[in-house]
């Protein structure tokens, strides 16, 4: 069936003042209920975002310094402290019982080698901490020690290398105004206290994408649990694939796709998996053109035949696309409909402060919100699971509740220019910009999951090499360090000794 035509039905029972949320937040409740057999239960995924464009501080390599200054700075404007309790409100309204979180960033800083890396923002625990202020008793899954938090990409913290200012962060806590900071991009699973842990893991994926080969390496990966609610166990898995991709190469979100499959084939529980897949099923797009692939996404190539233009699970290409390599293994997508542009979940601009410039008017043309581009997160079920309903949240700009009011002068710039291409006036004066809670859209979906006893053998745990590109560089620069202190001492050592006999001589 082609999933234009597959519209799922949306449940209106609600208690009226969670209705009265959902409308003002652009949310759709799914109600948890007993389905006739097994449990209903809702799910819920969120890329939070890191913060910042990695992609454009790149470019500024190999100037270290502005590359992280840069990155800092729109940290600094995209105050997760006040995204936080909107991301938080979003999540309760929507009923989720289990939420996959993506981009749950740890910034940490240091002032020199030798100094305590401190964590300056933690977004999942302020997340975490979000939630419980909101009646919303919400923790990483964990069996003993073991937690259902993968770390991915990230960048250390390397004194004088990625060195930043910020006199009002860092005088509190180091007594400097400058340090040295790097982040840790993370996916984890947060469950309702309701939610039974049975067992957690983590893993990583081998296709990963080297911006310096062998050096400079973007480790992408898993976490998953086996989970009970009433009599019904079930194993979820949130993930972030590869959003970078090279011409004339199948893109690692297709490659990683195929691990978990294949890591998930065996499987007899009802299996969840939710996440950012950074695919969209009109991917590999017919060319770069900003009309029909205004997100960058996959483009036609000689490995990476174009999408067919109104694709099905009987005719789509899924060679080089993560969301059909899904579909054709037996998936059924709980999420919306992914080719309603109603639905798209990504393209806001970096700064928060709606769309891209670029991107608007694109947005419009495809029959979008104007903001939005692509569609990159799903939920997916299989083995017995079926949907029920879905809601996209999260995407509604200038106007939404869920918008805050951002400073900088170049959120409010954007803002001021992006309601004006949309047609839309700004709810308050243009002294202050309006941001959304993230680059993102989130998904929620209820899914029907049959009785089940059944517990299958716990997924692999594919390790990373302990030898990343940062660890490397600091290394390098600590032993230099130690290095060049230990010449400066053999070196005075010698000046005294010959000074000495010198003196003897005389």
């Amino acid at each position: 069936m082609n999933l234009a035509d597959r519209k799922l039905p949306y449940l209106t029972i609600a208690p009226f003042i969670s209705l009265i949320l959902s409308l003002l937040l652009g949310v759709c409740t799914p109600v948890s209920a007993h389905a006739e057999s097994g449990e209903r239960v809702i799910f819920a995924t969120r890329n939070i975002y890191l913060g910042a464009d990695v992609g454009i501080a790149m470019k500024k390599l190999p100037n270290f310094p502005a590359a992280a200054q840069f990155m800092w700075d729109q940290v600094r404007a995209n105050d997760f402290s006040q995204r936080a309790p909107l991301l938080a409100q979003e999540l309760i309204t929507s009923g989720a019982q289990v939420i996959g979180i993506q981009e749950a960033t740890a910034w940490r800083c240091r002032t020199g080698f030798f100094s305590k890396e401190v964590v300056v923002y933690d977004f999942l625990a302020e997340l975490i901490s979000a939630l419980k202020a909101k009646g919303g008793n919400f923790s990483i899954a964990t069996i003993g020690e073991k937690r259902a938090l993968n770390p991915g990409f990230e960048i250390s913290p390397i004194p004088h290398l990625t060195m930043v200012n910020d006199e009002s962060t860092f005088m509190p806590i180091f007594g400097e105004s400058r340090a040295a900071c790097g982040f840790t991009i993370s996916d984890a699973l947060l469950i309702r206290d309701d939610v039974k842990t049975l067992d957690v893991g983590t893993s990583e994926y081998s296709a990963t994408y080297s911006i310096i080969p062998t050096l400079m390496t973007i480790y992408r990966g898993y976490a998953w649990a086996d989970l009970q609610i009433g009599k019904t166990t079930f194993r979820t898995v949130t993930t972030h694939l590869e959003s970078i991709w090279d011409k004339d190469k199948i893109p690692n979100a297709a490659l990683q796709a195929e691990e978990l499959i294949a890591d998930l084939k065996n499987a007899q529980m009802p299996v969840v998996v939710l996440g950012d897949f950074n695919s969209d099923p009109r991917d590999p797009r017919p060319s770069d053109d900003l009309a029909v692939n205004p997100g960058a996404q996959p483009s036609a190539s000689k490995t990476c035949s174009a999408q067919v233009s109104e694709p099905t699970v009987t005719n789509a290409i899924d060679t080089c696309s993560a969301y059909w390599k899904f579909i054709r293994a037996g998936f059924t997508e709980v999420s919306p409909d992914a080719l309603d542009p109603k639905n798209y979940s990504w393209g806001a601009d970096a700064l928060l402060a709606g769309p891209m410039p670029d991107r608007s008017s694109a947005s419009l043309a495809m029959g979008a919100n104007g903001v939005f581009t692509d569609r990159l997160d799903y939920i997916m079920v299989k083995n017995g699971a079926s949907a029920v309903n879905a809601s996209v949240f999260g995407n509604q700009w200038p106007e939404g509740l869920a918008t805050w009011r951002c400073l900088s002068p170049e959120q409010i710039a954007l803002t001021e220019a992006g309601a004006k291409a949309l047609g839309k006036k700004l709810p308050s004066a243009t002294s202050e910009g309006r941001c959304l809670p993230s680059d993102h859209a989130g998904i929620a979906g209820a899914a029907d999951l049959p009785v089940s006893q059944v517990r299958d053998a716990p997924l692999p745990e594919r390790a990373r090499s302990p030898f990343t590109f940062w660890r490397v560089v600091t290394l390098v620069l600590l032993l230099s360090l130690v290095a060049l202190v230990a010449w400066r001492i053999r070196r005075r050592r010698a000046r005294r000794s010959a000074s000495g006999v010198s003196k003897a001589l005389e």
